[in-house]
């Protein structure tokens, strides 16, 4: 599973990019919004960072609107994908797009009903909405199956996305329901890296090696060997 971040701040992927697990990033205007800086020169930096998929919204409310907004946010970036909201005019808008060539991420699907939709018109990356679902007491965990089972069926080539990743359980849920990227914000990164047992034997490693210092000196010795 690909590991996109959900962000709209450029600190919070450089920080991310760094650690080499990134193949991919979504954006908002929601996200953006809380930005300083023009939303254009944002997007243009996450996708040169992540040197992936980095989704850009729309927000027309009909399929015409949808349609030049993409074709518009696609000249931001060779990696700019146009992020569009499931509905009528969505999926007239995706056909579209698509059909010019774009990569379109198809947002706000909460059912397998409406994945096959999405997926039937092309879209690119379909994005099932995890913690929305869990907020209004479905699981999630079955619909996000449902979907990568009927688009699995029928063949189709999107990609399914989890979004809305609240917590790690929502990554390993996804993981094992063989979805096909998660997008999942900076603060979920960072549980996803604490373990008591990970920080125990840190210290512990860090106990022993200082207690015979001639191993650093070794070590030092290699590096400077290495590098001359």
């Amino acid at each position: 599973m690909e590991l996109f971040i959900d962000t709209g701040a450029v600190s919070e992927v450089e920080e991310i990019a760094s650690w080499g697990v990134l193949s991919g990033a979504t954006t908002n205007p929601s996200l953006l919004a809380k930005e300083d800086g023009e939303p254009g020169d944002i997007i243009r930096k996450i996708a040169d960072l992540v040197n992936g998929p980095t989704s850009a919204e729309v927000v027309s409310a009909d399929a015409e609107g949808m349609i030049a907004e993409g074709q518009a946010l696609r000249k931001l970036h060779d990696h700019v994908t146009v992020k569009v909201p499931f509905g009528p005019e969505g999926l007239k808008a995706t056909r579209a797009l698509t059909d010019d060539g774009a990569m379109v991420n198809m947002t706000l699907v909460f059912s397998p009903n409406q994945a096959l939709l999405a997926a039937s018109s092309g879209a690119t990356f379909v994005s099932c909405f995890m913690g929305r679902l869990d907020d209004i007491s479905v699981d999630s965990s079955k619909v996000l199956e449902e979907i990568v089972d009927v688009l699995r069926a029928r063949d189709l080539e999107s990609k399914v996305l989890a979004a809305s990743i609240r917590h790690p359980e929502h990554m390993v849920t996804a993981a094992s329901l063989g979805c096909d990227i998660a997008t999942v914000p900076a603060k979920v990164f960072h549980q996803m890296l604490n373990h008591p047992l990970t920080t125990e034997g840190a210290a512990k490693f860090e106990s022993d090696w200082k207690s015979r210092p001639e191993f650093g000196e070794w070590l030092s010795g290699l590096v400077a060997a290495d590098k001359g």
